[in-house]
């Protein structure tokens, strides 16, 4: 059996009782009890004792327990912090129980967790990275505070979030604020750095978030005036800018500054010492560390000779700006030669689609209608033009009732509203087309610029309206809960509600302002998908809606379309007024629809269903649907 350490108990005046405790081998001491009481040992027999009068008792047992077994780590930590007390360094601690001084700092960060949270460990009520994880700050109440966090939930019981929690207001050094301004000029301002001694931190935490914020806006302010000091007009600094930030701008082609002949001579010398490095070693993987290291920095200076500076007209710099940002790495990041609209000088306009209109030539009049017959003095009003084309604001009346027609049907269409979002979805993602989609995605109702007659009554306003209020009234009132709502849904009711939200965002409305012929052709796909049929939609020819805003000729091609030549003639007579009543009355149930409210003649694949121009047929005397879109655009 090895033998019983022990050391005398003394007096208060360190006199030896005659009594003996046992710091080292207690259990040993207890088994040799067990004997004693179960007779197979005499009480009196001796014992070896190795007797310790120097050092501590703490010291004893912990310097047996680290050779025999890993000792309790918050047992470790107190007796560290015991022989700390008593003056030993953290080497010499180190040397006593062979371990290294890394290990007895981590032991004795420790001491800065809340004794709250240590019992809570010992007790097993917390694991040890848990609370390792603690030791990056010295508040114990924030320690506590947090503890009382992750511990309702597992799953963020964990020592990644702990951290995160008790340094939510300082900045990683690893942050790009933190490696632009550095670690060295933020201590030298009086700024502290947290540090974690249990695992990988890289670099700590800045723990001043204000002192950090001010270092970076001084830096970038003196980035920014060096930059501006080049002559440029305006110069914008800040540590980010969204995403897009130079669109609309129009940026300056500058031109590349030539290498000198210093730098040529350079290069060439780099370029041989590279090649020879290299020769001298037939795979790049047994390069040693230093000639490696030499290929890299070469490497490096090469790259510097490929990335030339650039040089701008000093006249064009005079209208032009500079973004002065921070890229990720923490260095600046500077993007010069861009000129504000308002700062150009504008000789073309762009319309919405992207056609340049040349200053003067301003959009004509919209093109006469070929389906209008010859002029015929007994059928228009004196001074009237019968080849008078609608008027734009007539034909985004009209297109305004077939927008909200093609929203009330693409939402009882839930596969083709899915393949519409996915279509506008993918143009935004991979093509630059968000002009060629009727849907514009925000979730929000497409606002409908133009207010006709009888809009907001018509028949699909009012679906729409309802269908609006049915899935309000569903829906929970806080959006916290609305993911699960949605996740509770059936696979029907998901895509009704898809096909709802989409259909709000259509827009098929024919604005002469606002030219987008790709929106509107893919609202005519849209409508030839869903089988749009305005007339069962609701929409009538009235003296209001259309008859008594368009000329006595396209009245008469209406009754003629829709009932025949003898039903023109029979009001051909008739004053406009009476003309525009007597053929509302006439078109009254026909289907008549004008052609920018007809299923558009379009251009389908081989394998598309046969029987959608078979639902929608188009009327024998309507023009293409594009001469009418062109019109009215151009």
């Amino acid at each position: 059996m090895q033998s019983l350490a022990v050391r005398p108990v003394l007096t208060e005046d360190g006199a030896e009782t005659g009594t003996f405790e046992v710091p080292v081998g207690g259990r040993r001491f207890r088994a040799l009890e067990l004997l004693v009481k179960k007779k197979r040992l005499p009480r009196t027999a001796p014992i070896p004792c190795i007797v310790h009068a120097d050092g501590a008792a703490e010291e004893d047992s912990l310097a047996e327990n680290v050779h025999r077994e890993a000792l309790h780590p918050l047992d470790q930590f107190r007796a560290f912090q015991a022989l700390r007390d008593k003056g030993l360094s953290e080497e010499d601690i180190a040397a006593r129980f062979f371990v290294t001084p890394a290990v007895v700092r981590q032991r004795l960060r420790l001491a800065g967790v809340s004794p709250r949270l240590l019992e809570l460990y010992a007790e097993g009520e917390m694991a040890l990275d848990d609370l390792m994880a603690f030791t990056v700050s010295g508040d114990h109440a924030r320690q506590e505070q947090v503890w009382d966090l992750v511990s309702q939930n597992s799953w963020n019981r964990h020592p990644a979030v702990i951290r995160r929690l008790l340094t939510e207001t300082a900045i990683r050094a690893d942050d790009r604020r933190a490696r632009f301004v550095g670690a060295e000029a933020y201590a030298d301002a009086g700024g502290t750095i947290l540090r974690d001694l249990f695992s990988e931190d890289g670099g700590g935490w800045f723990e001043d978030m204000a002192l950090l914020e001010r270092l970076v806006a001084e830096a970038l302010n003196t980035a920014a005036e060096q930059v501006r000091a080049e002559g440029w007009l305006w110069v914008e600094a800040a540590l980010d800018f969204p995403y897009g930030h130079t669109h609309g701008l129009r940026r300056l082609a500058g031109e590349a500054v030539d290498l000198t002949e210093e730098e040529i001579a350079a290069r060439r010398d780099l370029q041989a010492e590279l090649e020879k490095l290299l020769g001298s070693y037939p795979e790049p993987t047994e390069l040693p560390d230093d000639v490696d290291a030499r290929v890299g920095e070469i490497e490096a200076a090469l790259e510097v000779f490929e990335t030339r500076p650039v040089r701008f007209d000093p006249g064009e710099m005079t209208r032009a700006g500079v973004f002065v940002s921070i890229d990720m790495d923490g260095q600046v990041r500077i993007e010069r030669g861009f000129i504000r609209p308002e700062d150009d000088v504008v000789s073309e306009t762009s319309d919405t689609d992207g056609d340049t209109v040349a200053d003067g030539d301003a959009p004509d009049s919209p093109a006469a209608d070929p389906s209008v017959p010859a002029n015929d003095p007994g059928t228009s009003e004196p001074g009237e033009d019968p080849a008078k084309p609608l008027s734009d604001r007539l034909i985004a009346e009209l297109t305004a009732h077939r927008t909200l027609a093609l929203r009330e049907a693409l939402g009882r269409a839930p596969e083709t509203a899915f393949l519409a979002v996915l279509h506008a979805l993918c143009l935004s993602a991979f093509r630059a087309g968000a002009a060629d989609t009727s849907l514009e995605i925000t979730g929000r109702s497409a606002p409908l610029t133009i207010q006709g007659s009888g809009l907001r009554e018509s028949a699909a306003a009012r679906a729409l309206e309802a269908r609006y209020t049915d899935w309000a009234a569903r829906l929970p009132g806080d959006p916290a809960g609305l993911w699960a709502f949605l996740e509770g849904l059936a696979d029907e009711e998901r895509m009704a509600l898809l096909a709802h939200c989409a259909a709000r965002t259509v827009n098929a409305v024919v604005e002469p302002w606002k030219r987008s012929p790709g929106r509107i052709r893919h609202a005519d796909v849209l409508a030839r998908a869903v089988s749009l049929d305005m007339d069962a939609a609701g929409w009538s020819p009235t003296a209001d809606t259309y008859l008594g805003r368009v000329t006595k000729a396209r009245i008469l091609e209406a009754v003629r379309e829709a009932k025949g030549e003898r039903a023109a003639a029979r009001i051909e007579h008739l004053r406009k007024t009476d003309m525009a009543e007597e053929a509302a009355r006439l078109l009254a149930g026909t289907g008549w629809l004008p052609e920018p409210l007809r299923m558009p003649d379009l251009e389908t694949p081989d394998d598309a269903d046969p029987r959608a121009d078979e639902t929608n047929p188009p009327h024998e005397n309507s023009p293409p649907h594009e001469e009418w879109l062109d019109e009215a655009a151009e």
